[in-house]
């Protein structure tokens, strides 16, 4: 056997560390450990990761590493007993990416390489195949042709369909060697018109693909994906040259791409697609319909019988659900890579269980499995199947859950009108890399081609869209498309449902999806890990029922400014614009009576668990109507010829109210200390509920936030308030009243006075929303219009600071504001309430100051749950855990 020498960033297969996955990238490590375990792995090296900057900075591959490509190709023609580009056994090659991060589609991948045109005669000679030879020099000239010379790959499949027509037939596979030949002679034509050539030279080839797949890691769309995942522009890609195996040597041979999971479900069964006579990029590319697993073992007993081994072997040892691309050539199976296969949540949710349950990973290990923001997805709606008509069409179920939106046929239109608000389901042939902007935009994805395993499906998968794939029916047509004699044209609504494959056409009725019972297991094993509190930010009954039921200890954040909305609008209005005494009197009465229902509700459903209702905190104007509105009604009415005197009055008052500076003016504490009436009744409201709640037998636990305090002598003012209303509650309670009274630390000055604030609140909880805002000196609604995202485009903010927290900024002053008002008093409780709390990489930072819950919507509740334990367990490891 030959020893394969020694390089610096070069290794091959057979010699490279598996663990070592941040230089060999995700697929080079894959290659090495299958190599290491015997199976039938095509022979080849890694260009490592470290090479990719210096290829990035240079636009070239240095000298030294290409020495040391040449160096290990002579090692691989050794091994093998082949030589490249060269008859009369000729070694034909491939050059993939594989970064540590699995980025599926998203870089570039040259085929067929030393295929040149003096080849062809020893290629045929070889497989007893002229087909094939004219194939592989076909395929060559497209993918370098597109790859390395940057020729759009839309020039060649025109050039296809007109050769696929004139030989009167559907897909490549049934052109001849006569039309392939003329294919390649157009090819050539039509690269050597843009003053561009193919070298003949293999090892020019070679150099320019490798240096060509490293530079795809700064094409648009793998920076799209590398934002829209979180991953870092600096980890690199690895280049992966391999021996190619050929599935496409006549009708024994075949490629496919399989899962040892389900990963739409999660269920442990096989799962894949097989393409006889064809190659792996065929099969990816969703250009012609697949055929199953079980069709292969009809058609192959034997290769399948041993695909299915070494899919249960790779499982057992990676102990994670594998997606494994295969080749077979002539009956002979080749197992191409693996990788840890993207899945929908609710089959790595299922899959992290079933495993753990199984013994083959840790109850901890499975809850560090589950991306706690993908939990999210699980409370999609689903096809209400007693109110749904016949689909109009069906295809693959390729990605679980229903979406409806608009048609649009084109990947920048959908990313444009998403834009504007607009939800929109990406329609195509089959997509590509380059449309990963579109599917990102998209609600959901329906391609007319393609199967379980193709772009469309792996993608959707991994960013958690809906998608129907290879839905043959659909025939696509620029902006319209037919199913039969029914038209889709771009605007007009659909549903799809990527559970079941089914398409409709217009809106159809949605109902809520069944819960996930794996679920419930693994967030009971999230909660005995975790000591960071999880509440909900909830406003009314039936949302702090549902909060409850997803786990959440209690309310952190009750607004009331939502409960004055709707009906009670009218109610609002008048109190505030009112003259009369009596009038706004009985308006006041009025609302305290909805108010203390609307409280009611949020004790009974919280019974025993802590409710922390926020007074009013924006300003009185959001109540109003805007000058502008009422300007247009006046200019209507004169118009008209009708009187305007009680819109001028009405206009009167609504000025009254107005301020330059809405964000920073009369609201919050400041309202309830200058206008107390509307603080007054809710505070006499919360306590009367408290009172109703205690005399039917309930446990309320009633906390009473104060909004935008700034001093300590304002929460001190408002306590006095708070004080005497509770005196006045309990003369008629039969049992003692008490309530917390702390505030919302909202506002650096209050952050950086904690210790006098703590003195007069029994608890603090960072609305880092507005936190957010005071500390950048930023309106959010403005900036996220604005600038924000030229912000993340060119670096200048890491991270939009919203949706993850500042440290460095933000959670500075959360830092000081924790330790200053611990000082001042040891046993604060101390939460967050901002929709930070959320944010698994910002609850990281609160778990770290030592914070006692998060609070957050209800449907994020379950995420909040597993990101605090894995959280936990992160602390654990670095041996930061708070005691």
């Amino acid at each position: 056997m030959t020893v394969p020498t020694s390089f610096r960033h070069v290794h091959a297969f057979a010699s490279a560390d598996a663990d070592d996955v941040a230089r060999l990238g995700g697929k080079g490590s894959g290659l090495a450990r299958m190599t290491s375990l015997g199976l039938p792995v095509p022979p080849g090296f890694v260009v490592d990761t470290g090479v990719c900057k210096e290829v990035l900075s240079n636009g070239q591959l240095p000298e030294e590493i290409w020495e040391e490509v040449l160096g290990a190709l002579r090692d691989l023609e050794a091994l093998t007993g082949r030589t490249f580009g060269s008859g009369p056994s000729p070694l034909l090659l491939s050059v993939r990416s594989g970064a540590a991060v699995s980025m599926p589609g998203m870089m570039d991948t040259v085929l067929d390489l030393g295929a040149s045109r003096y080849l062809i005669d020893d290629l045929a000679a070889w497989a007893d195949d002229t087909h094939f030879a004219y194939d592989a020099r076909r395929r060559l000239l497209q993918m370098f042709g597109s790859v390395v010379l940057g020729i759009t790959d839309d020039r060649f499949q025109r050039i296809l369909r007109a050769t696929r027509a004139e030989a009167g037939v559907r897909s490549d596979t049934e052109l001849d060697a006569g039309h392939l030949q003329k294919v390649c002679d157009r090819f050539e034509a039509a690269i050597a018109a843009d003053d561009l050539v193919v070298p003949e030279d293999p090892l020019l080839q070679l150099r320019q693909a490798i240096t060509a797949v490293y530079a795809s890691w700064n094409t648009p769309r793998a920076i799209h994906y590398r934002k829209s995942n979180g991953i870092s522009d600096d980890v690199g890609t690895a280049a992966t040259v391999q021996m190619m195996v050929f599935g496409d040597l006549g009708g024994n041979s075949g490629t496919g791409v399989c899962f040892t999971r389900n990963p739409m479900t999660g269920e442990n069964t096989a799962y894949g697609d097989y393409l006889p006579q064809a190659q792996g990029e065929d099969v990816v590319a969703g250009l012609r319909n697949t055929m199953s697993l079980d069709d292969l073992a009809a058609r192959h007993p034997a290769v399948h019988s041993s695909l299915v081994s070494i899919m249960d072997h790779l499982e057992h040892t990676t102990t994670d659900m594998c997606d494994i691309e295969f080749t077979v050539e002539r009956e002979q199976l080749f197992i191409l890579q693996t990788r840890v296969g993207k899945r929908s949540a609710a089959a790595a949710v299922r899959i992290a269980v079933e495993m753990a349950e199984a013994g083959l990973i840790s109850f901890e290990e499975a809850i560090r499995r589950v991306d706690p923001a993908s939990l999210e997805q699980l409370g999609r709606p689903a096809i209400d199947r007693s109110l749904a008509t016949e689909p109009t069409l069906s295809g693959i179920g390729a990605s679980p859950g229903a979406a409806q939106g608009i048609a649009v046929f084109d990947p920048d239109r959908a990313e444009a009108l998403a834009g504007q608000g607009l939800t929109v389901i990406l329609v195509r042939e089959e997509t590509t890399p380059d449309d990963i902007h579109g599917m990102t935009a998209a609600a959901g994805i329906l391609t007319s081609q393609g199967g379980k395993t193709s772009h469309a499906a792996v993608v959707a998968r991994g960013m958690g869209r809906p998608a129907v794939t290879g839905a043959a029916a659909l025939e696509i047509e620029g902006t319209i498309a037919h199913v039969g004699d029914v038209r889709i044209a771009e605007g007009d609504e659909i549903t799809i449902d990527g559970s079941t494959g089914d398409v409709f056409v217009g809106l159809t009725p949605l109902v809520e999806p069944e819960p996930l019972p794996e679920l419930d297991r693994l967030l009971e094993w999230a909660d005995e890990v975790r000591t960071l509190g999880v509440r909900a930010n909830a406003d009314n009954g039936p949302d702090a029922a549902r909060a409850r039921a997803a786990g959440a200890e209690g309310i952190g954040l009750a607004r009331t400014e939502h409960m004055f909305m709707g009906e009670r609008l009218g109610i609002v209005q008048s109190i505030i614009l009112t003259d009369d005494p009596d009038e706004r009197e009985r308006r006041l009465d009025e609302l305290t009576a909805t108010q203390i229902g609307d409280f009611e509700d949020l004790l009974r459903e919280m019974d025993g668990l802590p409710v922390i209702v926020r007074l009013l905190d924006p300003p009185l104007h959001e109540f109003l109507p805007g000058s502008v509105e009422i300007g247009r009604e006046m200019l209507e009415r004169v118009r008209a010829g009708e009187p305007t005197d009680d819109l001028e009055t009405l206009d009167r008052q609504v000025r009254r109210w107005s301020e330059e500076n809405p964000m920073l003016g009369l609201r919050g504490v400041r309202l309830g200390l200058v206008i107390d009436d509307i603080y007054r009744l809710q505070i006499e409201a919360a306590l009367e509920a408290v009172r109703r709640r205690v005399a039917s037998g309930g446990d309320p636990r009633l906390e009473l936030m104060i909004p935008l305090v700034s001093t300590s002598e304002e929460l001190t003012a408002m306590r006095s308030v708070v004080d005497h209303a509770v005196e006045s509650i309990n003369k008629i309670s039969d049992s003692p009243i008490h309530v917390e009274v702390g505030t919302m630390i909202e506002l650096p000055r209050a952050a950086l006075t904690a210790d006098e604030i703590a003195a007069q609140a029994d608890f603090f909880s960072f609305g880092t929303n507005d936190l957010t805002q005071m500390t950048f000196g930023l309106s959010r609604d403005d900036a996220e219009g604005a600038f924000l995202g030229h912000y993340l485009d060119r670096g200048i903010l890491p991270k939009d600071p919203f949706r993850t927290l500042d440290v460095k900024g933000v959670g500075r002053l959360i830092q000081l504001a924790v330790a200053a008002g611990r000082a001042a008093k040891p046993n604060l409780p101390i939460g967050v309430c901002g929709e930070h709390g959320g944010d698994p990489d910002s609850i990281d930072f609160f778990l770290s100051q030592g914070l006692d819950y998060v609070s957050v919507s209800p449907p994020r509740v379950p995420v909040a749950r597993l990101a605090a334990a894995q959280a936990e367990l992160r602390a654990f490891d670095r041996g930061s855990v708070l005691s």
